[in-house]
């Protein structure tokens, strides 16, 4: 296997968890360093301080992959005699980039939120709240019969043809096509002056708006005429919601005393604060991760009988006793468990090390 720069392991993440799923502001990317080198090991983190910069430097990390933005706000200064200009000396100075993936990072399919739903044994799950809804575009071009296969190899590999659970889906139409060369042109059929006939064929994909650049790139790099024939369709028709946390159901029903436990072992805490009857009966289960104060009506609405989320709000939680909504809040923490998940999905796939951190970043001690 071949030893990647920062650019492919990014690509690779970003076909994940791409940015356009990001909430509007959200400060996600390449925050500190450049991508631009080789990269044999990656440091996968919840936070980024000085003790994961001294991890990094230790563990001879070129990048570093977090889910908490560091620089959350812009910044007015740059002082190294202060802690945050400190950490981004230390960085620099040690040429470790960060990369940063928050909601995007929620948002993705098999992400944070799906990452929680499996650890507390969640099934049928669906979106708890929507926020992106995917465009679809059709791309219709035409090709001589000789080029057909060649041509639906290279626009399955760039990500079009993707229905559900069905990749490389094509259309093929049979033809006849007409065009004349001018004087200037360098046909691969024909002569210039003279009307060409030939057969053809209409191959239709269906893809994602998104992709649409990366698809026609890939189309035409595969295709034998100087100036390739092809239509793009706008669809009504979308893919399914993405969106912030999970509702799912446990496999059996259990007192919310009992699911606690479950709570408390499988995300790795040793405390957790509730709102409700720790004898009530559970079944239905909203999961967010991270601050998920403004969803407790969607929870509720969901017809969840608990609702997982961290940093909950004294009249937040108010709020959901009064609409019957029990609350377990393990911590903003929680979503450590993204660490192992992301080291998980890539290692393996290049001569590449994924790393997840050893650093608690825990701010809150529990006596």
């Amino acid at each position: 296997m071949k030893t990647p720069n920062g650019f492919e392991i990014i690509e690779q993440f970003e076909k994940w968890a791409p940015k356009h799923l990001a909430l509007e502001g959200d400060p996600i990317g390449l925050q500190i360093g450049s991508l631009d080198k080789p990269v044999n090991r990656v440091l996968v983190t919840l936070d980024v301080n000085e003790e994961v910069a001294d991890e990094a430097i230790e563990k001879k990390a070129e990048l570093i992959i977090c889910h908490h933005p560091p620089l959350f706000r812009p910044l007015k200064t740059v002082r190294t005699d202060q802690p945050q200009g400190a950490l981004l000396e230390k960085l620099i100075k040690h040429d470790i980039a960060v990369y940063a993936a928050h909601t995007n990072l929620d948002v993705a399919e098999g992400g944070v939120n799906d990452m929680f739903a499996e650890a507390l044994g969640l099934t049928d799950t669906k979106v708890l709240v929507p926020t992106y809804e995917e465009e679809l575009v059709k791309l219709g071009v035409f090709v001589p019969e000789s080029h057909e296969e060649a041509l639906r190899e290279a626009l399955g590999k760039a990500g079009a043809g993707t229905i559900g659970d069905y990749e490389y889906c094509s259309y093929t139409l049979s033809g006849t096509g007409r065009f004349r060369p001018t004087e200037a042109a360098h046909p691969y059929l024909g002569e210039a002056g003279k009307l060409e006939v030939t057969h053809e064929s209409k191959i239709e994909v269906v893809l994602r708006k998104h992709d649409t650049n990366r698809v026609v790139k890939a189309m035409i790099a595969a295709h034998p005429y100087e100036e390739p024939a092809y239509d793009i369709f706008t669809l009504a028709n979308r893919e399914k919601e993405m969106g912030l946390g999970r509702v799912g159901m446990l496999k059996n029903s259990m007192l919310l005393r009992e699911f606690i436990e479950i709570v408390k072992k499988q995300l790795n805490v040793p405390a957790v604060r509730i709102v409700g009857d720790p004898d009530q009966e559970v079944k239905k289960v909203a999961v967010l991760g991270g601050d998920g104060n403004k969803y407790v009506q969607a929870a509720k609405f969901a017809g969840a009988d608990v609702y997982v989320t961290g940093d909950l709000y004294y009249h937040t939680a108010h709020d959901a006793r009064a609409l019957g909504l029990a609350v377990i809040d393990p911590g903003h923490n929680t979503e450590k468990i993204m660490m192992k998940g992301v080291a998980d999905r890539f290692n393996g796939k290049w001569a590449c090390e994924f790393i997840p951190s050893d650093v608690n970043t825990e701010p809150f001690m529990f006596k």
